[in-house]
């Protein structure tokens, strides 16, 4: 048996306190063997080993704030978050609440995917991608269940429906337009196989918002319980849209990996690594979360307030309003992936994102409406649903060659304009919460 002596001992435990990275935090527990007073030189470095350990966790939270806080452009934004909660506190007016809210929002977003990545670095590619599925629309799904609570149907459906426009128009044609400027002297190109799978998903999501849009119609005067029978088609679509979607990421991430493996080679090439270690990570996003569920609900409770202050419509302010500030990071990347020729990437990504909404999003709210004995259906009145089938279409149509120029990004844009006129002429007398 081997025995070292007090300052033996001590010398170990200070190498032992190196980090192995620079997130890990070493803690250590420095007892004094009974009997034995210990010498200056021992108490020495005993009060440096604590006091590095300290300084040592100081610059660790000091990393983690300088990455998940200031790494972003839009960390500016962060002010308005307790300026929201001291205006709801004050009670200094509902509208200001709601826009102070929707600002505080937006960078908040872009962390959680930030930070849903950093989480992927550590459990792997297979965790990693169901961990993105179900964290990417964070900020719609938190939203959507709060507007639930408080029966506002309507609130869920157009901010949904919103988010399907903004992906699909908005962040897809202002990166084609963006990498389109950028690459002019470069044809951009692109694996249809990938768009094609997200096309397909679209298609069947569009027909389910049809069927009982068309029933309503067909039936109209008819049968008298047509609420009834619209109610039960639009649950029962609902469980096959999360069947398919459960297909889908198992065609993704096991069965069909490599229509992707071309996305994952181009995010490696930059070799990329965790700027801040799993526990912290998991930290970060369990608090955001909370921040987000807090300014959604803010943003949930003062929406009518905001509507009749501003003079604009609740369906302009939740189908274009909400979804740009949920969509702040997939806007932001997509357009870096484009100017870096990475269409592969962008088009993940946006598409990606609005087949999340249309075939997760959706559907699992209506089965969780299902639920709280809440009456949320698929029909999304004739025009929401026209435009919806209007976007996919020409998203569908754009994107069928497999290669890009900036002016299929010019008129993906343009008609998410146009689409955002008509709400916003468009003065919408359905009310918000479901009378029934």
């Amino acid at each position: 048996m081997t025995h070292h002596t007090m300052e033996e001992d001590l010398n170990i435990l200070e190498v032992n306190t190196e980090p192995c990275n620079n997130n890990a935090i070493t803690s250590a527990k420095i007892a004094p063997p009974q009997g034995k007073n210990l010498s200056p030189n021992v108490t020495k470095k005993c009060l440096f080993l604590v006091t590095k350990l300290r300084f040592q966790m100081l610059g660790n939270f000091t990393t983690n704030l300088r990455e998940v806080i200031f790494g972003t452009k839009l960390a500016v934004l962060f002010p308005a978050v307790p300026l929201a909660v001291v205006a709801d506190f004050y009670k200094l007016g509902r509208p200001w609440i709601f826009a102070l809210s929707l600002l505080g929002l937006t960078p908040l977003a872009e962390r959680v995917s930030f930070l849903t990545e950093q989480i992927a670095y550590y459990t792997g590619p297979t965790v990693g991608g169901l961990l993105n599925a179900t964290c990417g629309n964070a900020t719609e799904m938190i939203i959507s269940l709060l507007a639930l609570h408080q029966n506002k149907v309507n609130v869920v459906k157009f901010s949904l429906l919103g988010s399907i426009f903004s992906n699909l128009l908005l962040v897809l044609g202002s990166s084609l337009l963006c990498g389109g400027l950028a690459n002019l002297r470069k044809e951009q190109r692109y694996d249809r196989k990938q768009a094609d799978v997200n096309s397909l998903l679209l298609l069947l999501g569009l027909l389910c918002h049809l069927l009982p849009l068309l029933l309503r119609y067909a039936l109209a005067g008819e049968y008298p319980s047509i609420a009834t029978s619209n109610l039960q088609l639009s649950r029962a679509s609902s469980i096959v849209m999360l069947l398919a979607y459960a297909g889908y990421i198992f065609f993704q991430l096991k069965t069909h990996r490599q229509l992707f493996d071309a996305q994952e080679e181009d995010e490696n090439e930059d070799e990329e690594k965790a700027v801040i270690g799993f526990w912290s990570a998991f930290s970060w996003l369990v608090g955001m979360t909370l921040i987000i569920s807090l300014l959604s609900e803010y943003v949930v409770a003062t929406i009518e307030a905001a509507s009749d202050s501003w003079g604009i419509s609740v369906s302009f302010i939740s189908i274009i309003l909400l979804p740009i500030v949920g969509n702040a990071a997939e806007h932001a990347g997509s357009i870096i992936f484009a100017f870096k020729n990475k269409l592969d990437i962008s088009l993940g990504v946006a598409m990606g994102s609005a087949t999340q909404i249309s075939m997760f999003v959706v559907p699992f709210s209506v089965v969780v409406a299902w639920i709280m004995g809440i009456e949320m259906d698929l029909d999304f009145n004739l025009l929401e649903t026209g435009c919806l089938a209007f976007t996919i279409i020409v998203t569908a149509f754009t994107l069928q060659d497999g290669t890009s120029h900036y002016l299929k990004g010019v008129v993906l844009f343009l008609c998410y304009i146009i689409i955002a006129a008509c709400f916003f002429v468009h003065k919408t007398s359905t009310p918000l919460i479901n009378q029934a």
